[in-house]
């Protein structure tokens, strides 16, 4: 029988990875998207066009309740994968919130209409929760493993505790097949721009052209764990492969700062990043995470999970995939600007 598989936040950067994924595994895939005055399907516009869709889209809501039920009920998926959250860090201090609404009381109301179907239905449904290394904050020791305890540090972290211990709690209490990925950063070409790395092979790519001349940024001695969102998200699905629900963490074991991925990202290119980045202190976050670095040993030994891609090849794909969008907007710009003169 052909597995049915639900993912919230399936436009985002894990979210098209994961329907990849699934897809090449033979499942029919459902994604939750939320309406909104622009589209952003810009990730799985390959999955959900053509004479064959392969990706079946549903508008929803983690705040609506009611719509998650009625959801569940006319997918009957036999996997959910809740990756949907408002997921950056520096803008959960702004919509603190909002933040908290989707990222953890969403969870919650995924959870209770999943626990109402399988209660009337008396079919299991295996649920993946998007937990994060940014629920380690303060760290209290490194690196960081299952049971190292939690310091978030932002709104964001604050809500991603919540929604890993309710999880973690309707798994103990109602017997769900629930397991927890406790995902350290995870990067790749379709990451949002807003964030970090992605900021930076744009930019650099830019400079390298000409059509950027500064790149300007918070803390650059941040020193994080980072890999690819496309291993990644085999590890989600081996999660839900298991007999027995459980949490792990998925890292590379690896650490860089964030001077260390502006040093190989503007290297990649011929460039020195010290003549490019300045420092702006708007950039900070009010309390600052330092360092985040993963053990996933148990992944490892109990997944068979482990990660593939290297951080010089991560942050290589990252800055040939965005030369390639700045050489097409430079292009543009000379079209634009012939086309103005001649006219």
């Amino acid at each position: 029988m052909q597995r049915r598989a639900l993912i919230t936040g399936v436009t985002g950067q894990d979210g098209s990875y994961l329907a990849e994924v699934l897809i090449a595994k033979g499942y029919e895939v459902h994604g939750l998207r939320r309406r909104s005055s622009t589209f952003g399907t810009e990730r799985i516009e390959h999955l959900i066009f053509g004479d064959e869709p392969q990706l079946h889209l549903h508008y929803g809501d983690l705040a609506d309740g009611n719509g998650l039920m009625r959801l569940l009920r006319e997918v009957e998926p036999h996997e959910v994968y809740n990756l949907a959250a408002q997921s950056h860090v520096r803008v959960s201090f702004d919509q603190p919130t909002y933040t908290a609404d989707v990222t953890a009381v969403g969870t919650l109301r995924l959870l209770e209409a999943i626990r109402d179907v399988q209660d009337d239905t008396g079919r299991q449904i295996r649920f993946y929760q998007a937990s994060s290394s940014e629920m380690f904050g303060k760290v209290v020791e490194t690196p960081q493993k299952e049971t190292t305890p939690f310091y978030p540090r932002s709104p964001y972290g604050v809500a991603k505790v919540y929604s890993h211990w309710i999880t973690v709690n309707y798994r103990e209490s109602y017997d769900l097949h629930a397991s927890c990925g406790i995902l350290f950063n995870h990067e790749s070409p379709r990451r949002g721009e807003t964030f970090v790395t992605r900021k930076i092979t744009r930019a650099a790519t830019r400079i390298k052209l000409g059509l950027q001349d500064k790149l300007y940024l918070g803390n650059l001695d941040a020193k994080r764990d980072w890999g690819f969102a496309g291993d990644y998200v085999e590890a989600m699905w081996l999660m839900l492969q298991q007999e027995t629900p459980d949490d792990y963490v998925v890292a590379t074991n690896e650490l860089y700062s964030v001077r260390d991925f502006c040093e190989k990202t503007f290297g990649h290119l011929g460039l020195n990043y010290e003549d490019h980045v300045e420092i702006d202190p708007r950039y900070y976050r009010p309390a600052e995470v330092d360092l985040l670095l993963g053990d996933s040993i148990k992944a490892y030994t109990q997944l068979g999970w482990k990660p593939r891609t290297s951080f010089d090849a991560l942050v290589a794909m990252m800055v040939d995939h965005d030369l390639d969008l700045a050489q097409r907007e430079q292009v543009l710009k000379t079209t634009v600007s012939a086309y103005s003169k001649a006219a």
